[in-house]
């Protein structure tokens, strides 16, 4: 399970080391095998995922009938631009410049732990969506429930 927030700097290569704290656990329950690919949600972020999660949610994705507009663009989105990642021996993946200039990525970036899967948002896309406050409206479908 993957939780927190880590500011990240993109090297000249166009890579971002993971951070120390997840390396083991990206060795265990990944065999080290990640996979990149665009968030459906948020333009300025990147999902990247341990192989085995991927797999489902691809599985999923493609099963979606293409016929609908919705569907094809979460299958474009997140299957047509998966790419596989493998950390080298300092803990470093490249990440694709069509990646990163699609979302905006450039030097400054952050990681964030979310479960299953990490996001990857460029600094300014992630300012933008923690200064947005959430409303009552926004908090209906039961979360006004949740004990934050």
């Amino acid at each position: 399970m993957f939780q927190g927030e880590t500011a990240i700097t993109i090297d000249d290569k166009g890579r971002l080391a993971i951070p120390t704290s997840y390396r083991d656990q990206v060795v265990r329950e990944c065999g080290n095998r990640l996979v990149l690919t665009y968030s459906p949600f948020d333009a300025g972020c990147l999902y990247l995922y341990p192989q085995p999660v991927w797999e489902r949610v691809r599985d999923q994705v493609n099963a979606l009938p293409r016929t609908k507009s919705v569907s094809r663009n979460l299958q474009l989105k997140l299957v047509g631009a998966a790419t596989f990642v493998e950390p080298d021996g300092s803990g470093r993946i490249g990440l694709p410049a069509s990646h990163r200039n699609a979302v905006g990525i450039e030097r400054k970036a952050v990681l964030l732990g979310m479960g299953d899967k990490f996001e990857l948002w460029s600094e300014q896309a992630h300012l933008a969506q923690i200064r947005q406050t959430l409303t009552d409206a926004d908090l209906g479908d039961g979360l006004l429930d949740l004990q934050l």
